[in-house]
């Protein structure tokens, strides 16, 4: 809590600006405390609540109490050091010595705060929050906020009481930054800062918007962090990435909340170096070659997931510091697998500690409700408008792109930001200057996003969660795109888990909502997700979306992670899902681990662990997931049997799929492939190692010189109940 002793009763009248520091409403204590020209020549003047005497150690001279107050002051020669300590004694007797920071020139350059107040300064998390420097030869703390609508702001924490008379910062210009070195200073010590609002008066205390770390939840203190750099040891993945072609690279993301992916005995967080151990083990083995976070960005609430972040520059401590994360990040990339985060620049909370009203006015978010804020979710929505704001986000996204080595962002609900009307009444928003729905500052922000942070750190992706048809989500800016790299699919989701919830008696009459998506299929980059969005708040885990008994329901689930893995389009997986978890994803406990012990389970965990080794080994499954030229439907339009079957295809590596979608087995099943040569089964989803019913079905098939399908030759094959199987041709054949 904020220091509150009484202010001594002042024998006469002070001067304005003094007395604007004992009220702590002083916009520039510069031009108070520290070094001041007067009328018989320079004094040092301090103001230090608490203290019974002050002295400056390089000379030993003594400062005199300004009668009633806590302002110490003394004239001093004209060759007296520019940098000088201070020492006090305090109510306790406790003896304090330190360098006064009103001693010290601004920190910020002007060039740093021209490019932040344009929005192109795509670094500001450099020289804005708290960044430990030496400042000749003196060390301490350099603090920076914008908060352009205060009267003044301080630095305030357990070193001076939570006092904002102690710390006052200084303003620079009209910039809106205020800074503040603070000598002695060292890393992990809790601070805030606390602000008056110019024009109601109003005192608010804020946590930093650009704070590297912050305390503990419940508690909402950002924390200093040590300025030594993380020894990375990831240099090969790194270099590799600058120059892979992701396009066409397998690309197989497992989906995880690192608060219940597994917790330990008693029930508590891992730390990120325990999970970065436990996950890679996991994910290479089962062989994804992706992590995707849900969002680890600081967060007050458990139940939010995450998702409704305080801190955009700081991993959260539940699981450990920075540096913990940074491990978390490397171990990953020594062992080949890449780290994706969800990153939410479409909202953020009400919390009062955060940035919400954060100099007293709407900063961060618009003033009018009707821009600024959701009102399903209960949270504001940034200003994108604000070039200040752009910049804010602009340079989270480098923060975890650059300092922190993540691979890529999926960026939260763009189809709020992109929409002014997005779940809104009709009289419940504003229309822009065109008289549209488009929200203009929010395409800008998407497009400046995109384009710098493919240019700072190519190789990594955005994706975006977007889920409507908002055109060229994922094509360039200069050719009228959004500038994604990849797009969420979901109308391809809707569709196929909507068919896959019939009964099969019934799917010969939805074959289309299994056929349609190939209609668009490569108007964008689509990644095909199965996301924790489809497990949680009463839609079921995957297991129990599918219909009849429970064989039936685990050969129906089989039957569709063929259908994924063998469909063009990058894959997404959450967690709990690879093994048929029959509950709903809970955040607050552990994954059901023990369901491994049951066959069923197993065998969906096998499948998922042959499909990933098998995508990754076969370029047909992922070179052209993102061009016509690697896809052919072979038989689309037998409904009356749910059948389907398509070709794969890298340059001449031919995969053959055919999905039957009924209990029963197909014999004798003539498949239509192009020009001769034998075919070999590569993956039979029936089989006993997953727990199928494991019907005898022969391992090469040999052509026939019979067109079928529009094809010139054929094959037959016999397909088992619910099963998908994958035929390779063989090579030189």
């Amino acid at each position: 809590m904020p220091y509150t002793k009484q202010i001594p009763s002042q024998p006469h009248r002070l001067p304005d600006s003094l007395s604007k520091i004992l009220e702590a409403r002083h916009h520039d204590p510069f031009e108070v405390l520290g070094r001041q020209r007067s009328s018989t020549g320079d004094i040092i003047r301090v103001f230090i609540p608490r203290a019974s005497t002050v002295s400056i150690v390089e000379t030993g001279q003594f400062l005199s109490r300004i009668e009633g107050t806590d302002f110490f002051e003394a004239e001093i020669p004209n060759n007296h050091p520019a940098r000088y300590q201070l020492k006090w004694i305090d109510d306790d007797g406790i003896e304090w010595i330190d360098f006064d920071p009103y001693c010290f020139e601004p920190v910020v350059g002007d060039l740093d705060m021209h490019w932040f107040g344009e929005g192109r300064h795509i670094h500001a998390h450099h020289f804005l929050g708290a960044h430990e420097r030496i400042i000749e030869t003196v060390h301490g703390v350099s603090f920076a906020v914008w908060a352009p609508n205060a009267e003044r702001v301080s630095v305030v924490g357990d070193w001076n009481h939570w006092d904002g008379r102690r710390h006052p910062m200084r303003v620079r210009g009209g910039s809106g930054i205020w800074e503040l070195f603070i000598p002695g200073i060292g890393h992990e010590v809790h601070y805030k800062y606390e602000l008056r609002n110019r024009a109601q008066g109003q005192v608010v205390l804020k946590t930093d918007p650009y704070a590297r770390r912050y305390e503990l939840r419940p508690g909402t203190a950002a924390m200093t962090t040590q300025a030594t750099e993380y020894a990375w040891e990831d240099n090969n993945w790194m270099n590799d990435r600058r120059e892979r072609d992701w396009l066409q690279a397998p690309l197989s993301i497992y989906e995880v909340h690192l608060g219940s992916w597994r917790r330990d005995d008693s029930g508590q967080f891992l730390n990120y170096r325990i999970l970065a151990h436990e996950l890679v083990d996991y994910v290479t083995t089962n062989g994804f070659t992706h992590i995707e976070l849900l969002p680890v960005t600081e967060h007050p609430l458990d139940a939010s997931w995450g998702y409704q972040t305080t801190g955009y520059f700081a991993p959260t401590s539940r699981f450990g510091t920075p540096n913990d994360f940074r491990y978390f990040v490397d171990y990953c990339h020594q062992h080949n697998i890449g780290v994706l985060l969800d990153w939410a620049p479409g909202h953020f909370p009400k919390d009062a500690f955060a940035i919400a009203r954060f100099d007293g006015t709407p900063l961060y978010e618009h003033a009018d409700p009707r821009l600024g804020e959701h009102r399903d979710w209960g949270t504001y929505i940034f200003n994108y408008g604000r070039n200040e704001v752009r910049n804010f986000l602009i340079a989270s996204a480098m923060f975890w792109l650059e300092d922190m080595h993540l691979d890529g962002l999926r960026v939260d609900a763009v189809a709020s930001m992109l929409y002014l009307d997005y779940s809104r009444e009709e009289n419940d928003w504003v229309p822009n200057k065109y008289g549209g729905r488009e929200n203009l500052d929010a395409i800008q922000f998407v497009e400046q996003l995109n384009e710098v942070t493919h240019k700072e750190q190519p190789g990594t992706f955005i994706i975006a969660e977007e889920s409507t048809s908002w055109p060229q989500v994922t094509r360039p800016v200069d050719g009228g795109g959004l500038g994604f790299s990849m797009k969420w699919n979901m109308g391809w989701m809707h569709d196929t888990l909507q068919y896959m919830s019939k009964e099969p008696i019934h799917r010969k009459h939805h074959q289309r909502e299994l056929t349609f998506g190939m209609l668009y299929a490569f108007s964008e980059n689509f990644v095909l997700p199965f996301s924790h969005d489809e497990v949680v708040h009463g839609k079921g885990a995957m297991i129990n979306k599918m219909p009849g008994d429970t064989w039936q329901r685990f050969a129906n689930l089989r039957l569709l992670y063929v259908y994924q893995f063998t469909y063009p389009g990058k894959k997404l997986m959450f967690m709990g899902s690879e093994f048929a978890q029959y509950a709903e994803w809970n955040f607050d406990q552990s994954l059901d681990w023990h369901l491994l012990e049951h066959s069923p389970h197993q065998g969906v965990q096998h499948l998922v662990r042959d499909l990933n080794h098998l995508h990754q080994s076969q370029p047909a499954l992922y070179k052209y997931d993102f061009n016509d030229h690697g896809f052919q439907w072979i038989d689309c339009d037998n409904a009356d049997d749910s059948l389907l079957s398509y070709m794969r295809r890298a340059d001449d590596d031919i995969i053959i799929v055919q999905l039957n979608f009924t209990p029963v087995p197909r014999i004798g099943l003539r498949i239509g492939v192009p020009g001769k040569g034998k075919y070999q089964l590569i993956l039979n989803s029936d089989v006993d190692h997953y727990a199928g019913s494991d019907m005898m079905v022969s391992q090469y098939f040999d052509t026939e010189d019979i067109p079928w399908n529009g094809q010139s030759a054929s094959i037959l094959v016999d397909v088992p109940p619910l099963a998908g199987i994958i035929l390779r041709k063989e090579s030189g054949l």
